[in-house]
């Protein structure tokens, strides 16, 4: 059966804080799920710090990839871009999900995204790329109007 694909004709925006909020939230999530992870499962170190070790420790990577991965894999986009109202596609526009790898790509690296790397590539790329989007040939729209 021959599927029909529906590519778009995307002009891209900046906005530079709707994707640090989407972000945030995003990461909001893991980090809160990692520290009561840790204060309900870890040991307690000498240090007042917590520590988990053995099986347990895939717990965070694995809550991670489900998180941020699977919901842009499965649902289109994570959490904090759905609720932003942003969503990652295909930079030839092709109004799809996200592969594994493509969405793998894009937030293997958000440690720099977060940077001021991040920003200025976002601001000073064509199709106003981050590192991970770049590397992972992947673009954000907006899903929402604003004003409509």
């Amino acid at each position: 059966m021959n599927e029909l694909k529906q590519i778009t004709k995307i002009k891209t925006e900046a906005n530079i804080g709707n994707r640090f909020v989407a972000g945030l939230i995003d990461f909001i999530i893991v980090y809160g799920f990692l520290v009561i992870l840790f204060i309900t499962i870890g040991e307690q170190n000498s240090d007042g710090s917590y520590s988990i070790s053995g099986a347990p420790a895939f717990i965070p990577i694995i809550f991670w990839f489900l998180v941020i991965v699977g919901m842009e894999c499965t649902v289109g986009a994570t959490i904090g871009n759905l609720i932003i109202g942003l969503k990652p596609i295909p930079i030839d526009g092709e109004e799809r999900k996200l592969t594994f790898g493509e969405s793998f790509k894009r937030h293997f690296l958000d440690s720099l995204d977060f940077s001021p790397i991040g920003y200025l590539l976002i601001k000073n790329t064509e199709k106003n790329q981050r590192i991970g989007d770049l590397w992972a040939k992947t673009i954000v729209i907006k899903t929402v109007q604003e004003g409509n």
